[in-house]
């Protein structure tokens, strides 16, 4: 892959899938805005991680569902860089419940942070992007959000609608030059699954066709390849990597 030489800015960048997407585009040349809300000393050491590789770094708290977070976020990246080339959406949380016991205050902060974070950063970040070489946003959504899943109206809904933002967005402003794109992972092997139960993950492998979960590496890689010059001429794209989950 040709060498990004880009400002990059990865919400929830300090931890799993994102930290992977951070060390992704900063091996593909990028300077990194790593965004944590509450990890601190996990975004503190990968700053070093990837100054160690040769390219800069800063980590920013912020919680992307708060609006003038969000804008602190965008600013703290552009005094400290002078602009964003590309915007990588993938902060997120769960607070999985069946319908019948989902509270409301479970339901309203997981839209806030997994669809409104995300309409958040692009607002702030757009005006930026569009002024960029090559501009791209990529926004993480979830195979949750293409087919459903119990247990999950809110996220599922969340996602649902972060998939309709990217392509309703990706019409706005495709005149400019600048893409937008999200990336849909299916069961990825992280922190958390790697703590479920032998017989659980083993049974949900077998709806795969690929039969194994994915790796935050391939998300990652993804996620590059949609951030870089060969995906120009993709736009409005929704890419399930998911082992073919959602076939």
């Amino acid at each position: 892959m040709d060498s990004l030489n880009r400002i990059a800015i990865v919400t929830g960048g300090a931890i799993g899938i994102g930290r992977a997407i951070s060390l992704e585009l900063a091996t593909q040349g990028c300077d990194i805005v790593i965004n944590y809300n509450t990890s601190a000393e996990k975004a503190l050491a990968l700053v070093k991680e990837i100054e160690a590789m040769g390219q800069k770094a800063i980590a920013v708290q912020a919680d992307v569902g708060n609006f003038e977070d969000a804008k602190k976020l965008v600013q703290a990246a552009i005094d400290q860089f002078g602009g964003v080339n590309i915007l990588v959406n993938n902060a997120g949380i769960v607070a999985d419940n069946l319908m019948l016991r989902m509270t409301e205050e479970q339901f309203d902060k997981v839209i806030n942070t997994n669809l409104k974070g995300v309409w958040n950063m692009c607002k702030h970040a757009l005006k930026y992007i569009l002024k960029a070489d090559q501009g791209r946003i990529v926004n993480i959504t979830s195979v949750s959000g293409v087919m459903g899943n119990a247990g999950q109206t809110n996220y599922s809904a969340a996602k649902a609608g972060v998939i309709g933002l990217t392509k309703a967005l990706a019409r706005e402003i495709a005149s400019r030059g600048v893409t937008v794109n999200a990336v849909a992972p299916g069961f990825i092997e992280t922190a958390m699954t790697a703590n479920l139960p032998f017989e659980t993950v083993e049974s949900w492998k077998q709806g795969i066709p690929l039969k194994r979960f994915g790796s935050v590496l391939e998300v990652a890689q993804s996620v590059a390849f949609l951030a870089s010059p060969k995906a120009g001429y993709i736009t409005g794209h929704v890419l399930e990597v998911d082992g073919g989950i959602v076939m």
